[in-house]
């Protein structure tokens, strides 16, 4: 799975994607995460819940999720399952 930083001269929004190894959907979401954040300054790191007991308890059943970060260090979750196109642009523009 690929991991994209842009733009390293500008602060970097981070997005965290809890995912696993044979999950189609974590698939589709990362592909559609990336094409929704083309144009901007981003990370996309993919961690494997079954490789973290503690994530593995947190988000079993909820993978894919997608958690985002701003320069500042705000933290939120934005959506699971599926992209939540209209909420990953309200994340961006707040």
């Amino acid at each position: 799975m690929p991991r994209s930083p842009k733009l390293g001269s500008c602060p970097m929004i981070q997005f965290t994607l809890y995912s696993r190894s044979y999950c189609h959907l974590c698939d589709d979401m990362l592909a559609q995460l990336q094409t929704h954040l083309q144009e901007g300054a981003f990370a996309v790191a993919v961690i494997d819940v079954d490789a973290d007991e503690a994530l593995l308890a947190l988000y079993d059943e909820l993978v894919p999720v997608l958690v985002g970060r701003k320069p500042s260090g705000q933290e939120q979750q934005i959506c699971h399952y599926f992209l939540d196109v209209v909420k990953l642009k309200a994340f961006l523009h707040e």
